[in-house]
């Protein structure tokens, strides 16, 4: 297979960025949720400052690292690329191992020998679309973190490509790396004013060519239940009992409407945890739906099934708390049709067919969009992340430079 010059570039970088662990933390009382999320920041920041980007500037409270290429003619429209550098807390990050199989055959991979680790085609059968390419891995005992260092890699080096080829009109294209995305940080310490761009990207997800313009809303409900307690042999009339108060609510929850029971753009209550004794019970609940009106009506289903507890048992026994997560993107992005329009032709141009779905979660651009920042996504190209079996083809990184830099042209023939 033909390598473009991006080839060595992108690979050196995900096997060097893989290394250092960032792994984020779903509990934490810092800011971010692991300090060595540092690590890789200061390693891009020292990258930035060697390639010739302007701008660089990492915020040591936040650990938001801040760029920008500048630009080269007097028209051409600013835009934004933001990619995270967190690993996921689903498997083990430290000590990652990054090696790179060449020329894949179709056939098993042999990823740890001593500890007999394979993966099979039969099992990942996405790995029958990289038959003859060169893939990145790990040994089998830590995820490789492509989520989202590949995104990384090829913002890298598109920068360092442009840096180096002034004559090439654009203008000016802003770069955040921001902590956390994993455990729902939504880029909410990026600082809109210092990034200094109206529209953005961002880079995150697997399947090459793909790109979202849509996600779930999302928010979080608890319900928390008070209880009486009292002995079983003179409990009737007095007792009230939390856990069989958690129960009813989660009897009247529709039973078919779970994330095992759905898909595309069917929305579903997920029962995250419950925790119940006769005193005290607390249920945890994830709302997701792609229909504003829809979601609106889950959100009011919990307040009417809580209500009925309520009633039932008294109003100072039930407290229900729903928080807003994220919204979907599309009510945003959609008043910015240029940027899928842009998205696609550049996609189109690097010989791929652009395929969308109505993403099942959230990005950091859900946030970014209802913040001011139209922000839709674009696929990194890794596969099975979050887990040990995670890889990252080479070419899906090389396409994704291409991408990049047929968007950059796509900007830089807009005007201001």
């Amino acid at each position: 297979m033909n390598h473009t010059p991006f080839y060595e570039q992108v690979r050196d970088r995900l096997l060097r960025y893989a290394q250092v662990d960032t792994q984020s933390a779903r509990v934490s009382d810092t800011v971010p949720t692991t300090k060595k999320q540092f690590d890789l920041a200061y390693l891009l920041r020292d990258e930035l400052l060697s390639i010739g980007a302007s701008e660089v500037w990492l915020d040591e409270e936040k650990c938001v690292l801040y760029g920008a290429v500048p630009a080269t003619a007097e028209g051409g429209k600013a835009f934004g690329l933001v990619t995270h550098m967190d690993t996921a807390p689903d498997a083990p990050g430290a000590n990652c191992r990054p090696w790179v199989l060449e020329k894949y055959d179709g056939g098993d991979i042999l990823l740890n020998g001593e500890k007999g680790i394979v993966m099979s085609p039969r099992e990942f059968p996405n790995l029958k679309n990289y038959v003859g390419q060169d893939l990145i891995l790990t040994d089998g005992t830590t995820l490789l973190g492509g989520d989202d260092k590949a995104a990384i890699a090829a913002v890298m080096t598109m920068a360092e490509h442009l840096l180096h080829h002034p004559e090439l009109p654009h203008g000016r294209i802003a770069l955040a790396f921001t902590p956390d995305e994993e455990v729902g940080g939504l880029a909410r310490d990026l600082d809109l004013a210092r990034f200094g761009v109206q529209v953005a990207y961002t880079l995150d997800g697997d399947y090459l060519g793909y790109y979202e313009d849509e996600t779930f809303n999302a928010s979080h409900a608890t319900l928390t239940l008070r209880g009486r307690s009292v002995h079983t042999g003179t409990a009737k009339g007095i007792m009230v009992n939390a856990a069989d108060m958690a129960a009813e609510f989660l009897s009247l929850l529709p039973p078919l409407e779970k994330p095992q029971f759905t898909e595309g753009r069917e929305g579903f209550f997920h029962l995250v945890s419950v925790a119940a004794q006769v005193e005290h019970a607390q249920v945890d609940l994830i709302v997701r739906d792609h229909d504003p009106v829809l979601f609106d009506r889950r959100e009011q289903l919990l307040r009417e099934l809580a209500a009925r507890l309520a009633e039932r048992y008294g109003a100072d026994r039930v407290q229900l708390t729903i928080t807003p997560t994220y919204r979907n993107m599309k009510e945003v992005v959609d008043r910015y049709p240029f940027l899928i329009d842009n998205l696609t032709r550049a996609i189109r141009l690097s010989g791929l067919t652009p395929q969308s779905i109505a993403f099942r979660g959230g990005t950091d651009g859900s946030a970014l969009s209802h913040r001011g920042l139209p922000c839709p996504n674009l696929s990194a190209g890794y596969e099975n992340a979050h887990g040990r079996f995670e890889y990252v083809p080479i070419p899906s990184m090389e396409k994704n430079v291409e991408i990049l830099l047929h968007l950059v042209r796509l900007f830089g023939e807009m005007d201001a």
